[in-house]
C-alpha cells in the first residue's frame, strides 16, 4: 500500500514520522507546489492514502488518481479538499476537528492583549532606551485598553470560540455570539444573538467560523458599517473570510480600533497586501495551530484516523 504525505513541513523538521512509515510505503515530501496539478497529480497518481496539509485536491486532481482511496487532511478547516469529488470518487476524507482549540484560543487571546496593553511595542522601546530617557518612573507610547465591562462577540460557536468565550468571561468581559445554527448553551453568561446585533453591540468582534461558499467576504463594507466605531476585529479562522481592501479603508478611516490577525487572503502573505500598510493592524504568520505539543496531537490523531480507516473502524470522517 502506498502512502503520499504532499506537505510535512512543519511536521517533518521536529517530529518523527516513523509510525506512519510502520503502515505502509511511504514517501514524505516537505512541499507540493500548490499551482503546478500535473505535479500533484503526478505524485498522488499511485497512491492509496495521500496526507495534505494546505495542497490543494481538486475535482481534476482526484479525479486523476485511479489506486485514490482514502484523503487525510491535517488539520481541522477542509476546504482545500474537493469534498464532492471526493464523495463522487468512492474517496474517504477525515479531518482533524479539535486539535488544536486549546492552542488556537490562547492564541486569539494573545492578539487581543497584544492590542489592548501593547506589552511587544512597550518592550521594544524599553530595548532602544526610550524609557531610559524620561523623568517618570512610567512611560508610554500608546494607549492601553482594558477588558473589564467590555462585550465580546463571537462569530460562530464551536469549540474553538467556546473556550475563547470562557477566556473573555474570566477577564470580565461579557459575552454574546453569533452561531449559523442555534447552539444550547449552559453558561449564563454567554448569550446567543443575531449577526446583526452581534456587529452593532460588541468591543471586540473574533471570528470562529469555517471557509464556505457563504463565509468568505462576511467581514466587508456592509458588515463593517454596522459595526461600533473604535472596535477590535481579531482573526484566527480563515483570511478569505475578510474582504482585505473594505476592512483597510476602516482601518485608516479609524472606523476599526484595530485588526489582529493569524491569517490572510493569500498565505504566505503577497507583498502588495493592503493590510501592510494599514493602521493598528496586527499580523502573524499563521501560527496559531503551532505549539510543539499542538502538532505532536496533529500527528498522533493523523496516524489514528488512518488506522483506523485501515480496520474500516472510520472516525473524523468529513460528510
Amino acid at each position: 500500500m502506498k502512502i503520499v504525505l504532499l506537505d510535512g513541513y512543519e511536521l517533518n523538521k521536529d517530529l518523527d514520522w516513523g509510525l506512519l512509515q510502520e503502515l505502509g510505503d511511504c514517501t514524505l515530501y516537505d512541499r507540493t507546489p500548490v499551482n503546478d496539478k500535473n505535479e500533484i497529480i503526478k505524485r498522488i497518481n499511485s497512491a492509496e492514502i495521500v496526507i495534505t496539509h494546505k495542497t490543494p485536491l481538486d475535482d481534476e486532481v482526484i479525479s486523476q488518481a485511479p489506486q485514490l482511496k482514502y484523503i487525510g487532511i491535517m488539520g481541522t478547516g477542509y476546504d482545500v479538499v474537493d469534498i464532492k469529488s471526493a464523495h463522487k470518487n468512492k474517496v474517504v476524507v477525515t479531518n482533524i476537528p479539535t486539535y488544536a482549540s486549546d492552542a488556537v484560543a490562547q492564541f486569539t487571546f494573545s492578539l487581543l492583549l497584544e492590542v489592548t496593553s501593547q506589552v511587544g511595542l512597550h518592550n521594544r522601546l524599553v530595548h532602544e532606551n526610550k524609557w531610559a530617557q524620561v523623568p517618570d518612573f512610567t512611560f508610554w507610547d500608546k494607549s492601553l485598553l482594558e477588558l473589564k465591562g467590555k462585550t465580546l462577540g463571537l462569530i460562530g460557536y464551536g469549540h474553538i470560540a467556546q473556550k475563547v468565550a470562557k477566556l473573555g468571561h474570566a477577564f470580565s468581559m461579557k459575552v454574546i455570539f453569533y452561531n449559523h445554527r442555534p447552539k444550547s448553551v449552559t453558561e449564563t453568561w454567554a448569550k446567543q444573538v443575531p449577526l446583526d446585533e452581534l456587529l452593532k453591540r460588541a468591543d471586540v468582534i473574533s471570528l470562529h467560523v469555517i471557509q464556505t461558499p457563504e463565509t468568505i467576504n462576511l467581514i466587508n463594507k456592509d458588515s463593517l458599517d454596522k459595526m461600533k466605531k473604535g472596535v477590535i476585529l481579531l482573526n484566527t479562522a480563515r483570511g478569505k473570510l475578510v474582504n482585505e481592501t473594505d476592512l483597510t479603508n476602516a482601518l485608516n478611516k479609524d472606523k476599526i480600533y484595530a485588526y489582529a490577525t493569524d491569517v490572510v487572503q493569500k498565505e504566505p502573505i503577497a507583498k502588495s497586501n493592503p493590510l501592510l500598510k494599514a493602521k493598528n493592524c496586527y499580523i502573524t504568520p499563521h501560527i496559531a495551530w503551532a505549539p510543539h505539543e499542538t502538532r505532536e496531537r496533529l500527528l498522533d490523531i493523523t496516524i489514528d484516523n488512518i488506522k483506523a480507516y485501515l480496520s474500516d473502524e472510520l472516525q473524523n470522517v468529513v460528510l
